[in-house]
């Protein structure tokens, strides 16, 4: 329960921090310590817990929660050979889908009104108005991408509800959700943004420029990011086999490796 309830939650918020900002402190300066080479240090003794005591943190940590739910019963939806237990599924999707829709768009349309991070050429961090709205627009195939992935998420839980037969709503959803995902993130680190602000200095906020690795680092990275095909086939090939057939009350009851 802690770990169903709390690691999405947390997980929200956290993403949240990119575009709502966190209480930390950059000295590059302390490199040089033999004692203590840190150059970054939180500017309160909360470690940055305080963030889940943030209102407009806490609406996507929500809608992270319920939307981690209404994919949860999408697959079960899809991999549970059991009509009783299905049509369970699809009358809780309403209400999860409804509290998701809620907090996720009270915090997407408050992101983009709100005041952004926003870097100029110098490398300074000032706030801009309506940044990542800006960014949206200036960026129209994070926008497309942004915009796919809701309408994905969105037809695989109202299909899903409606129908009493189909099943595929958790491929709709699920890609969907990276999709948007994505979105967000580009959004808040691309088109000269700080993608991770600093409320206890301004100056301290991180943004690509100022925190990506040395160039050796990068190529070395690029280097294994090659091997990411082979995983997602190795994911795609075991989930395949996992989902090959489907669970039913028969199999849970008599089999040794029920789960």
């Amino acid at each position: 329960m802690i770990n169903g309830i709390g690691g999405p939650l947390l997980l929200g918020v956290a993403v949240a921090t990119f575009f709502n900002g966190a209480h930390f402190l950059v000295n590059k300066e302390q490199l040089i310590e033999t004692g203590m080479p840190v150059i970054s240090t939180w500017a309160t003794p909360y470690h940055g817990l305080e963030a889940a005591t943030v209102g407009w943190n806490l609406c996507l940590g929500l809608a992270v929660f319920f939307l981690a739910r209404c994919q949860a019963l999408l697959y079960f939806i899809n991999n549970i050979a059991d009509t009783e237990l299905t049509t369970r599924c699809r009358r809780r999707l309403l209400p999860e889908a409804v509290l998701f829709l809620v907090f996720f768009l009270i915090f997407l349309i408050r992101t983009l009104l709100k005041d952004g991070f926003a870097v100029d050429a110098a490398g300074v961090v000032y706030l801009q108005p309506y940044k990542y709205f800006i960014n949206l627009i200036e960026m129209p195939a994070v926008l497309l991408v942004l915009l796919v992935g809701v309408a994905g998420v969105l037809y695989g839980l109202i299909r899903s509800y409606l129908s009493t037969t189909w099943n595929k709503g958790i491929w709709f959803s699920g890609t969907g959700t990276v999709l948007t995902v994505l979105a967000l993130l580009l959004c808040a680190g691309w088109n000269h943004t700080a993608y991770y602000p600093s409320l206890a200095d301004l100056q301290s906020s991180l943004t690509i420029a100022n925190s990506c690795s040395s160039p050796f680092t990068l190529k070395a990275m690029s280097i294994v990011s090659i091997l990411i095909p082979f995983v997602l086939a190795y994911i795609v090939y075991a989930w395949r086999a996992i989902d090959r057939e489907k669970i039913t009350k028969q199999e849970m009851e008599e089999t040794e490796h029920s789960y």
